[in-house]
């Protein structure tokens, strides 16, 4: 017993498609923020404390206190110069050498402004704004101890900004772009194939006999609904043709009874024009009939591709129709050898000549293989030719042209032709023949052609 699809679905949930998409970006964005703090620790080099704004702060704010706390010159000075051991330039003047500037500096660093910020904010430190000190460097930074002196930083340690910013913008970036991959891999995988497979299966659904089989229920929880949705209408068509052509089989099966006992009773009318006029109409039902199940039936996916020597079929289906009084002649190559279905094959060819010789006197199959890409058997008549606007509509199946080629039956040799062709993932044209008449071309790949195999020399 084969396991219910629905069954299974609910033995195994699956994770809907919006989900899958948002638990993925959740887990790509902390899985980026490890991995962003495990490259941190151990690609970037930690500052040095020495060398950052907030140590030159501690010890600018450290100096002051110092200077205003301290009585004695030498240990005043004993600071400083540990101060300018460490990295900061400092001197202590008095407040009548400061001079005023014209202008505020320009291009003052970020870590410049970041340490007079946090000095402004502290209580007992006191910045002196708009004065500077010998050559004045934007770097300047001059803090007020008392009421005569004041200290001047030519500098504090700072990190170079760029250097700072683009080493972890560039690892950041880096591991952005793996996410990425990997996002891309799973939507690749996950979303895209079982939706491309979709496809190739509703375009080769009726196509092949490979399109027989369901589709595969692999993917999000939307696309597996989605073919569920698909295999069930795959049933239901199948279901319906099975039906149209068991009720159309039985109908026939029916009517062949009754006309079999119209033709013998026809026989024994003395009339010679009723009689050969009945008999005709019974011969047109009974085209009709063997036109439909033709049309109906599904024998060509049943029969398997085999070579095919195109050109003995060709010049065979001429003959047949010559034997019977018809101007059917043949041209093209001697030998042609191909894959196809024989009998298919066959059948297309044989309804676009039965077509072309009841409108037409002289017909010519030819078989052309100097166009790119496709084998050509064209079948070229010298009837009144069909007009191009109801060209497209003469394929169509059950359709009747009003015009001179319309004849009895239901209109299906072109549209069988047309799906024979198709299974063999070929074509069928309409065009109008020079001087007048039509040309049908039926088309076959290329790549069906199979290489002729020369026979080896005897010594």
């Amino acid at each position: 017993m084969k396991p219910d699809h629905k069954t299974c679905s609910n033995t195994f949930p699956r994770l809907g498609l919006t989900t899958q998409i948002v638990t993925l970006a959740s887990l790509s964005v902390l899985f980026g923020m490890v991995l962003m703090i495990a490259a941190a620790l151990l690609f970037l080099d930690p500052p040095d404390e020495q060398e950052s704004p907030a140590y030159g702060v501690a010890r600018v704010a450290e100096a002051v206190h110092f200077v205003r706390a301290a009585n004695d010159p030498v240990a005043i000075e004993s600071s400083l110069s540990s101060l300018r051991n460490s990295g900061i330039p400092v001197e202590l003047v008095p407040l009548t050498s400061l001079t005023l500037l014209a202008k505020p500096a320009r291009h003052v660093p970020l870590t410049t402004k970041l340490a007079r910020r946090q000095l402004g904010v502290l209580r007992d430190v006191t910045l002196l704004h708009g004065v500077g000190y010998g050559a004045a460097p934007p770097t300047q930074i001059i803090v007020q101890v008392d009421g005569e002196r004041a200290l001047v930083f030519d500098d504090v340690p700072r990190l170079d900004f760029w250097p700072m910013v683009v080493k972890p913008t560039m690892v950041f970036l880096f591991l952005i772009l793996i996410l990425g991959v990997l996002l891309s891999i799973y939507a690749a995988r996950a979303i895209i194939r079982p939706l491309s497979e979709m496809a190739r299966a509703a375009t080769a659904f009726g196509r092949s006999p490979g399109a027989q089989e369901p589709l595969g229920r692999r993917g999000p929880k939307e696309i597996v609904q989605v073919a569920d949705a698909l295999n069930e209408m795959q049933a239901r068509i199948r279901a319906l043709l099975d039906d149209r052509t068991r009720m159309l089989a039985a109908i026939s099966h029916d009517l062949r009874t009754p006309l079999t006992r119209l033709r013998l009773r026809s026989d024994r009318i003395g009339q010679v024009e009723m009689r050969a006029a009945m008999q005709r109409d019974i011969d047109q039902v009974s085209r009709m009939l063997d036109e439909t199940l033709d049309y109906l039936r599904d024998d060509t996916k049943a029969e398997q591709p085999a070579r095919i020597e195109l050109a003995s079929l060709l010049e065979t289906i001429c003959c047949d129709f010559a034997d019977v009084g018809h101007a059917v002649s043949f041209e093209g190559p001697p030998r042609l050898v191909c894959e196809g279905r024989p009998r298919a094959l066959s059948r297309a060819v044989t309804n676009v000549v039965e077509n072309a010789v009841k409108h037409g006197t002289q017909v010519v199959v030819s078989l052309d293989t100097t166009i790119e890409g496709v084998i050509a058997i064209e079948v070229a008549d010298d009837g009144p030719g069909i007009p191009q606007a109801l060209q497209a509509r003469a394929l169509e199946p059950f359709v009747k042209l009003d015009q001179a080629r319309s004849a009895g039956g239901f209109g299906l040799g072109l549209s069988i032709a047309q799906e024979i062709m198709k299974k063999h993932e070929g074509g069928i044209a309409l065009m109008p023949n020079t001087p007048r008449g039509l040309r049908v071309r039926l088309s076959l790949p290329s790549q069906s052609a199979v290489p002729a195999v020369m026979p080896a020399k005897v010594a």
